[in-house]
């Protein structure tokens, strides 16, 4: 593959990662007009995002399982043709229940997606650019947070919030038509199984790779699910704005996209350990700057600048996942959707036990030196075997 057909390959799956992204993060910055439509309030409204992260859970490793032997590109299609579909029925849900089924739904094609496309991008270029080569295809989700959501999240506005999911389905339509046209045919090893793939579960160091990105990001999402009400409850802006704040988000996390994709190539598990403590450090600052709208946006930047964990994450489970590289790759989008479980759910519980909106901060920063425990006790015992192994 010549470096065009590479550069528009990664195109295609990045495009693919936008419509992901704009369908994940807008239905958070939706939450408020989704909520009045249906006639629910916003805590009940909370469970339609606990709904698309369970169908993340739930689908990124079923789908790396069952789908061992399938031709990457093929399984790419078809994974985005779901996703347009799901969200088409997201658009046209008439009940609260419905909703639920259709973003449950929507959320089975993303962690299967972003771990096919993370081997796809990792295979055409060499081992030194792999994080690089999956931070390319996850700009796309960033860049989703920075255009993406606030052009639903505007839409939403205007012309109603079923419109924001219907423009993903026909994102998602795009997708497709790149992905036939450019993605290179990566078929998988000979001996691919899905007991093949179950093999990665038995690895400690997976598990507590994952465990990594399900607490440590689950701050992240514990305070933008809750920013749109924070910023016109809180710090007194018109609703109008909140496009803005989530634009700014998306900013800070194409960033972190960045410079942690270059750390990771460089020291890949001391780039998680310092992108845990300066997301936990971020999130302390949220709670005081809530009143001022001048403090606000620059945090808002800090906290996004931490999603570039993810890239990191993803390369750390090539490394210790072995032959069972599909499953893994899904399953740390499973975590992130654990943690966009997690996150939301605990922090409704501040909200809920009267410590007010920017209890959010506090509970993510717990969450992220939660994570960075996690990684201490991984990159010890990786410390300790090589010590072992150079006796």
């Amino acid at each position: 593959m010549n470096p065009v057909d590479t550069r528009m390959a990664l195109l295609a799956l990045a495009v693919g990662g936008f419509a992901i992204g704009t369908t994940e993060f807008a239905a958070m910055s939706l939450l408020p007009q989704f909520a009045r439509g249906l006639g629910i309030d916003e805590p009940t409204a909370g469970h339609v995002i606990s709904a698309y992260a369970l169908g993340v859970v739930v689908g990124a490793p079923t789908i790396a399982v069952l789908a061992a032997k399938i031709e990457r590109r093929v399984l790419l299609i078809g994974l985005m043709t779901f996703l347009g579909i799901a969200n088409g029925l997201s658009a046209l849900a008439p009940t609260y229940h419905l909703m639920l089924l259709a973003r449950f739904l929507s959320g089975l094609p993303h962690g299967a997606y972003f771990g096919v496309g993370s081997l796809v991008a990792a295979s055409m270029v060499p081992r030194e650019k792999r994080s690089r080569a999956v931070s390319r295809m996850m700009l796309g989700l960033t860049i989703a947070t920075i255009a993406g959501v606030p052009l639903a999240n505007g839409i939403g506005q205007w012309f109603g919030w079923r419109w924001g999911f219907g423009i993903v389905a026909i994102i998602a339509a795009a997708t497709v038509a790149m992905l036939f046209r450019f993605a290179p045919v990566l078929r998988p090893a000979k001996d691919a199984s899905p007991l093949g793939e179950l093999a990665a579960l038995r690895n400690g160091q997976v598990w507590l790779t994952l465990a990594i990105g399900a607490v440590g990001f689950g701050g992240i999402f514990c305070v933008y699910t809750y920013l749109a009400s924070t910023l016109t409850e809180v710090t007194g802006v018109s609703s109008a704005f909140t496009p803005v704040a989530f634009a700014l988000f998306g900013v800070g996390m194409t960033i972190g996209t960045l410079v942690c994709a270059k750390a990771a190539d460089v020291a890949l598990m001391p780039a998680a350990g310092i992108t845990l403590l300066f997301g936990a450090g971020a999130l302390a600052l949220y709670a005081p700057a809530t009143p001022h709208l001048w403090a606000m946006l620059p945090v808002v930047v800090l906290i996004g600048c931490g999603g570039g964990l993810s890239t990191i994450l993803q390369t750390r489970l090539m490394d210790v996942a072995e032959e069972a590289q599909t499953l893994a790759a899904a399953l740390n989008h499973s975590a992130f959707n654990t943690a966009n479980a997690l996150g939301p759910w605990l922090g409704g519980l501040a909200i809920a036990g009267g410590y007010g909106l920017p209890s959010t901060g506090w509970v993510g920063t717990a969450l992220a030196l939660g994570g960075f425990a996690i990684w201490a006790v991984s990159w010890g015992l990786d410390r300790r075997r090589v010590s072992v192994m150079t006796r």
